[in-house]
């Protein structure tokens, strides 16, 4: 499924379209998986934007940006990310707001696991 990705880099005066197709499958039918790949898609994205010569495979971690599910007139939804960088937006996607919110919220926390941030978060928490 091929879909656009509106970029903002910080500094610029203006935002460029890009079209990305990172899964097959149509919005209704994503997975956890699929939503990963969306969202690294669009961090991809914002990279090339960036760093034009950069490897398009280049190592993807899912944190360190803001992101949210908005609803888009007149119908549908975007997935808005919002970092240091700049900001991307992807859609309009014919999904649940609720329900890929919590997609996208399980892939960010399974990331959190992944990463070992949550291995972090207890060495520095006392147990009494």
């Amino acid at each position: 499924m091929e879909f656009p990705v509106d970029i903002w880099l910080r500094g610029d005066n203006h935002a460029t379209t890009e079209m990305i197709a990172p899964v097959e499958r149509e919005p209704r039918a994503w997975t956890d998986g699929d939503v990963a790949a969306v969202l690294i898609g669009m961090l991809r994205a914002i990279d090339r934007a960036r760093n034009p010569g950069a490897a398009a495979d280049r190592p993807v971690g899912l944190r360190g940006f803001s992101w949210i599910v908005d609803p888009f007139e007149p119908g549908g939804v975007v997935i808005a990310l919002e970092m240091t960088l700049g900001a991307v937006v992807a859609g309009r996607f014919d999904a649940s707001e609720s329900v890929l919110s919590g997609m996208i919220q399980r892939v960010m926390d399974a990331e959190k696991w992944k990463t070992g941030e949550v291995e972090n978060w207890k060495s520095k928490s006392k147990v009494h």
